[in-house]
């Protein structure tokens, strides 16, 4: 039997007999009883055992030690003491693992650095079983959400050789040998696996863009990568990303998608999460429940990157980076315009010479259709555009940036068969759960990150 199940039906089970495995977290031992800390990661929440001298072989329960996995035969009560509702008697609890005397996760506090070294020991403590669990919670969220409204999951392909972004900071695929290239000094693509340069994808849109075409609505969710040596505490060179496209949509039908989506992502898991969140607001970040409630009940502010620069430069702050017309905006530059409108903010119509290539060119010439979402405490967000549906337009605009056009006549061919307005966005899932969680590390959420320097386990 679950602890899920015995704690959700405890009326039903009370006063009979069940067996749970698990593992102890915490073992605390009197002369003639103990109490065991106990969980076996059905759910947040742990349950007590308690023996004593009637229970068979007491002597080896005693010596158990913290870690170890268990077998318990017993019968639900009600607890006596304080701190829970429902405590398990134990009648006999077998050894099913040992644990050795220098298991390094022991009933203390730990750093996050250290836990980390750890990493394949770390889903065992309470921070980040309340993690990974809100992980999942929010994935299945974000799934539902597009599931329920006729979206098609599409999974883009890990490995392409094209560069959504243009940034060529991109993870090489090659089964080429590597040595013999070094000594030679030369390159002979033809003869690599897929007889072209290939790399690891960046994003999964211009792939999403095609089926767009074909679906109406789609979404990828999955991992992308990024050769990008930056240590921030936001940045990792393996991440998810949620990335819509939708056929017939523009600038402003996608950003009432946005909108939607995050309010019923945040919903869900506020009702599906309650002990993880609550953790959270206790132990991670004070408020996060009210921040996050307030979010959902936001009206979210819509105001064009001229506008923010307009009022950064009329702020009375000192910048350290002083904002500009046709410049991107920096993080102290979020941290104010959230502030200023008191909630999460749409930047729409962003210069186009900070922008990607595929993005709808604005009637100005300056602008294109693009929008990022800035929420309080967390920054950007989620970041879209509506595409450039012009395929003369967009041949001109990838010729002014360098990007190639052998090789990507394939997306170009999307504007000249059937193609129509259509928009679309990218939100990282792990900076998701930063916001939603508390926990400010990107490495903290998820399972095994990917960072310059780290690839352990």
């Amino acid at each position: 039997m679950d602890v899920r199940e015995l704690l959700e039906n405890a009326e039903k089970y009370l006063e009979k007999e069940v067996t749970i495995k698990g593992w102890i977290r915490r073992h605390r031992k009197q002369k003639e009883f103990g109490f065991i800390d106990f969980s076996d990661g059905t759910c947040f929440e742990h349950i007590q055992v308690v023996y004593d001298l009637s229970t068979k072989d007491f002597e080896k329960i005693d010596v158990l030690k913290h870690g170890s996995a268990i077998c318990v035969v017993g019968t639900l009560v009600k607890s006596e003491g304080a701190g829970q509702e429902y405590e398990v008697k134990a009648k006999e609890i077998t050894l099913e693992g040992d644990c050795s005397e220098d298991y390094p996760l022991q009933p203390k506090q730990h750093s996050r650095e250290f836990l980390r070294e750890i990493g394949y020991l770390r889903p065992r403590a309470n921070l980040f079983q309340a993690v990974f669990r809100v992980r999942s919670i929010a994935a299945m969220a974000i799934h539902t959400y597009f599931q329920e409204r006729g979206y098609v999951y599409l999974h883009a392909p890990l490995i392409t050789a094209s560069d959504c972004e243009g940034a060529g900071e991109m993870f090489q695929v090659t089964t080429l040998d590597l040595d013999r290239i070094a000594s030679s000094g030369k390159v002979d693509y033809k003869k690599d696996f897929f007889g072209k340069h290939a790399a690891l994808t960046v994003s999964g849109q211009l792939q999403g863009e095609t089926f767009a075409m074909a679906f109406k609505k789609i979404y990828t969710f999955g991992p992308t990568f990024r050769a990008e040596n930056s240590n921030t505490k936001t940045h990792a060179s393996e991440f998810w990303m949620i990335e819509p496209e939708i056929a017939f949509c523009d600038l402003e039908g996608l950003i009432d998608i946005e909108e939607d989506m995050l309010k019923y992502i945040v919903n869900y898991v506020l009702e599906h999460a309650k002990s993880e969140m609550e953790f959270f607001d206790k132990y991670v970040e004070n408020g996060l429940l009210a921040k996050l409630k307030k979010l959902v009940t936001s009206k979210f502010t819509r105001i064009t990157h001229e506008e923010v620069i307009t009022i950064l430069k009329k702020a009375d702050v000192k910048w350290e980076f002083p904002p500009e017309y046709g410049q991107d905006i920096a993080k102290e530059h979020e941290k104010y315009i959230t502030e200023y409108f008191d909630g999460p903010v749409f930047i729409t119509n962003w210069p186009k010479d900070i922008k990607a290539f595929y993005m709808k060119q604005n009637e100005d010439g300056k602008t294109v259709a693009a929008v990022d979402l800035e929420v309080p405490e967390a920054g950007e967000l989620m970041g879209g555009s509506q595409r450039e549906e012009d395929y003369d337009k967009l041949v001109t605009r990838m010729k002014e940036m360098g990007v190639p056009i052998e090789g990507m006549e394939w997306y170009l061919n999307l504007r000249r068969f059937g193609g129509c307005v259509h928009s679309g966005f990218g939100m990282g899932f792990e900076r998701l759960l930063i916001y939603l969680t508390g926990v400010e590390n990107i490495r903290d959420v998820i399972p095994y990150p990917r960072t310059p320097g780290n690839c352990d386990f």
